[in-house]
């Protein structure tokens, strides 16, 4: 056991491929550190952790119905009041980077921060990209998880960052993918396709639904997508205006995907940027062939700028309609391409990857 506390930082848990990587990683330090604790305002994820973790919460949690900057002003104090106590922590940021690095430095802490998202997705304006430019050299080491992402990192803001990739526990994905599917909506005969993710902006699935209706009358084809957010009425007016509701099937937010994954054929992501997309590696876990936005960042390093999967252009509707069509046609070619992308999923390895968190804040 190391004699070192860690305090991990994470106001907002949602339920993505972030929170994910965030109850991996706290629970393997729960058995290397002797003590780690937790800031968030989400205690009905207390489940996912370690009992060994101290949930550091307010005891009232009525802060789901607000946005995430309440809740990161709320951590933040609580922040403040923990380090007041004790400064001598080492904390892990892995939400709101900027605010908890500020705080860090006021009390001279160390601080890592993990970036999970590509910053063409949070650095669209000058003010953000003037804050992030000078303050994101503070952290004492920042992590990324894709080589692509430190590159774009050093470039924008001239931060160093260490790679490190999330870590993949095949077995466990293995394991959840043989629970019963509730749902029955994938026929045989059928090119069965499948999207897991948030309903935002960010993930794009209008693309999906437009490339989905350039060849709806080419193909047997059905469309599964997994998730929540704030384009779902959005994504339903399209099918319902394109009469695509036999085509397609929209399933609420759920914990464990991994069965209608197994139950497809076909993995699509649409995605505008990433970081390094979980639901890519569980994919092929699972053996399904994959099709990908080329996005910034992640998909093409997971794909083997293409030798592992196929790519197409960000927002390409047309593009990828033909790539679905490729594949539907010629499965022997792309079946190649899914081998070669299981076989480079070691660079994922669990163990591995968590070893590597724990030699970097041992030394911290």
């Amino acid at each position: 056991m190391i004699d070192k506390t860690i305090i991990f930082f994470m106001p907002s848990i949602e339920g993505g491929g972030v929170e994910k990587n965030l109850f991996i990683i706290s629970n393997h330090f729960a058995k290397k550190f002797k003590k780690v604790y937790l800031i968030t305002t989400s205690t009905e994820f207390k489940k996912k952790f370690n009992k060994k973790i101290n949930i550091i919460s307010t005891k009232v949690n009525f802060w789901k119905q607000y946005g995430r900057r309440l809740k990161y002003l709320i951590c933040l104090l609580l922040l403040l009041k923990t380090l007041s106590k004790d400064r001598n922590v080492k904390v892990f940021s892995f939400q709101a980077n900027i605010y908890c690095l500020v705080v860090c430095k006021l009390f001279n802490v160390k601080i890592v921060v993990r970036s999970n998202s590509a910053p063409i997705g949070w650095s669209k304006n000058f003010i953000k990209n003037f804050i992030f430019n000078k303050l994101l050299k503070l952290a004492d080491i920042t992590i990324v998880n894709s080589k692509e992402f430190g590159k774009e990192l050093k470039r924008r803001f001239g931060v160093n960052s260490i790679v490190i990739y999330n870590p993949l526990n095949k077995k466990e994905i293995i394991s959840l993918s043989k629970k019963k599917v509730r749902i029955s909506f994938f026929k045989n005969n059928t090119l069965n396709i499948i999207n897991v993710g948030r309903f935002t902006d960010q993930k794009d699935h209008l693309t999906l639904l437009k490339a989905i209706n350039l060849i709806k009358n080419k193909i047997n084809l059905r469309l599964i997508i997994i998730g929540r957010g704030v384009n779902l009425d959005l994504m339903n007016d399209f099918i319902k205006k394109n009469n695509l509701k036999k085509f397609v099937k929209i399933i609420h937010f759920m914990n464990n995907p991994f069965p209608y994954i197994k139950k497809s054929e076909l993995f699509i992501l649409s995605s505008t940027f990433e970081g390094l997309p979980n639901v890519l590696l569980e994919a092929l876990v699972l053996k399904k062939f994959v099709i990908s936005s080329n996005c910034q960042t992640g998909p093409s390093e997971i794909l083997l700028k293409g030798k592992g999967g196929l790519l197409f252009k960000v927002k390409d509707y047309i593009g990828l309609s033909e790539k679905i069509l490729f594949y539907y046609n010629k499965k022997n070619n792309c079946n190649i391409l899914l081998n070669n992308a299981v076989k480079s999923l070691h660079r994922f390895d669990s163990k591995l990857n968590l070893k590597k968190y724990v030699n970097l804040f041992s030394g911290l």
